[in-house]
């Protein structure tokens, strides 16, 4: 047993020793096998090296964390090449979505999707091949203005990772992300100070609201485009329990791809920073949608999407409501909202504690 260098750590090794920063924070745990995630952690954290069960001393290690260490993964996040692209091509991608939707609404052009889905498969496969990283990249940009510019570009990533996580073939996959980026273009025939209205819209706003998902419908009826599409604009406000809009239908009347893009659609909306409140870290969401009800969203799809964003977080360090931080340790698969966390030397089982909530990732 010994200590190596984090140059020198490979999946499937086991940590003999909890992985601790310079502020005696846990970065990972004892007896962990090192997976792809654990060691992009470790080098988020900009620890150096590591205690393996079953190998010798390396002679040349590093000290086992800098003066940086303690610097949130958010930070770190930011200040790697891989961010840096990635914002780069989403302000490009946000300017060409708003130009492409707005060509379709003023102009009635066709809408042609060729050029802004180049521009999401450019985004979602960076050199890492690091796809669940996209929600990483998302959430780190809040700094951008909630339009529905940007909301329809993230539900079109959101979805094109969730179609993966469904198993869909890449076709389908590549239609799923266009209803995402179409869904709200009836959204453009809502007046502005509707749309971004800071304050609780009156019941007459809501109706006006409630019109965007058939403004959107009538906006692509006569456009040569694929008619799953018509239907995800149409169908992403219904529920599978008849409780959405615009025609209360159930789970079996749904289209697939609008049963999607539904989900995709709430998440992006509630993790998103809103102007009158910032933003909701994702084990919110997924505590919003298991107190919601689950029935009222397909049942496979919604718990393949919960569980997939529940374990992208694995191994995150967080900050629980009362103001403890720590590191997800293990996912309840009874409840995906309340994982374990260690804080220090502490586990919290956050199922044990329902006042006590994470209220972000760092």
């Amino acid at each position: 047993m010994g200590r190596i260098s984090i140059s020198k750590v490979t999946p499937g090794m086991v940590l003999e020793a909890d992985v601790l920063n310079e502020a005696n924070q846990l970065i990972l745990p004892e007896g962990l096998k090192i997976n792809d995630k654990a060691i992009e952690k470790l080098t988020y954290y900009g620890i150096t090296s590591v205690r393996v069960e079953g190998v010798d001393d390396d002679a040349e290690f590093l000290p086992q964390s800098d003066p940086g260490a303690n610097t949130s993964y958010s930070d770190r996040l930011k200040k790697t090449e891989e961010y840096k692209v990635f914002k780069e091509q989403f302000e490009s991608a946000v300017n060409e979505v708003q130009g492409f939707l707005s060509d379709v609404v003023e102009r009635n052009m066709p809408p042609d999707t060729t050029g802004i889905m180049n521009s999401i498969q450019q985004m979602l496969h960076p050199p890492s091949g690091d796809i669940l990283n996209v929600f990483d990249m998302i959430h780190n940009m809040k700094s951008f203005d909630d339009m529905t510019y940007v909301h329809c570009l993230n539900v079109g990533l959101i979805c094109n990772v969730f179609g993966k996580w469904l198993g869909l073939p890449k076709e389908d996959i590549d239609l799923v992300t266009e209803c995402g980026v179409l869904h709200d273009i009836g959204k453009l025939k809502i007046p502005e100070e509707i749309i971004k209205k800071p304050a609780k819209l009156t019941d007459d706003e809501y109706k006006i609201i409630k019109t965007h998902p058939m403004e959107g419908y009538k906006i692509l009826l006569n456009c040569e485009i694929n008619d799953h599409i018509r239907k995800a604009c149409l169908q992403h406000h219904e529920k599978a329990d008849g409780s959405g809009y615009p025609f209360g239908i159930k789970n079996s009347q749904m289209d697939f791809y609008a049963k999607i893009v539904a989900i995709a659609d709430v998440y992006e909306a509630m993790t998103a920073v809103r102007i009158y409140r910032g933003s909701l870290s994702p084990f919110q969401v997924i505590d919003a949608f298991e107190r919601e009800g689950l029935q009222k969203y397909d049942t496979h799809m919604i718990m393949t999407f919960l569980q997939n964003i529940a374990d992208t977080y694995m191994l995150n360090r967080v900050k629980l409501s009362d103001g403890r931080e720590g590191d997800i340790v293990f996912i309840n698969k009874q409840r995906l909202s309340k994982p374990m966390v260690k804080c220090g030397n502490e586990f919290v089982d956050l199922t044990k504690e329902p006042d006590v909530y994470i209220s972000a990732i760092l």
